[in-house]
């Protein structure tokens, strides 16, 4: 009998871990030209104002960011409170301890990341790829550690908005994805089309 429920419970489990992962042509289709235009408008920005291999505008953390609010823009780490203050919080914490400890890169790299994992759960904005963000302040190039607090600004604050504008445009363009999940945003929205159309 306990075989029976054990075998009934993998069954169970694999279905619903298989069907979990099932996801149809238009949500592909919808990730990918959103994370195309997200990270191609960053791409550019970054060949216009940079030249050479040192990428500023494009740290790491933003490809990480856009699994996110392009691919699974249900999650809490994908809502944009979660993108903006994960990102934020992550880049002045890492940026603080890179000028605090230079040289001491054992202790600069862990810090930075625990403490911006500590401050994102007490300011409710996990974002996983806010501990890229801090890491990036810590070990990135010379580039990046020059720009000093206004790595907070730009590349970080900026790309996090380009991200977010591009995924509120990308991810309502049809019924079936709604971003992001908070009702308020989309009751505003909701108002805003019923004044232009009776315009």
């Amino acid at each position: 009998m306990a075989v029976k429920k054990i075998k009934r419970g993998y069954r169970k489990t694999r279905y619903i871990l298989y069907k979990e992962t099932l996801i149809d042509f238009n949500e592909q289709f919808w990730s990918f030209l959103g994370s195309f235009v997200g990270i191609g408008l960053l791409a550019y920005f970054q060949s216009i104002h940079f030249s050479g291999n040192d990428a500023v505008y494009l740290i790491g953390s933003f490809g990480a960011s856009s699994v996110l609010v392009y691919g699974i823009i249900q999650s809490p780490f994908s809502q944009p409170r979660n993108l903006v203050g994960g990102h934020l919080v992550s880049a002045f914490i890492g940026v603080t301890v890179q000028k605090l400890a230079p040289d001491i890169i054992w202790i600069a790299a862990p810090l930075a990341v625990s403490l911006a994992i500590i401050l994102m759960q007490i300011t409710k904005t996990l974002h996983p790829p806010g501990g890229a963000t801090a890491l990036i302040a810590v070990i990135g190039s010379d580039k990046i550690k020059d720009l000093g607090y206004m790595y907070v600004v730009s590349p970080v604050l900026v790309g996090v908005l380009i991200l977010l504008f591009t995924a509120l445009i990308f991810n309502n363009m049809t019924p079936s994805r709604s971003y992001p999940s908070h009702n308020m945003y989309h009751k505003h929205i909701h108002k805003i089309r019923k004044r232009l159309i009776r315009k």
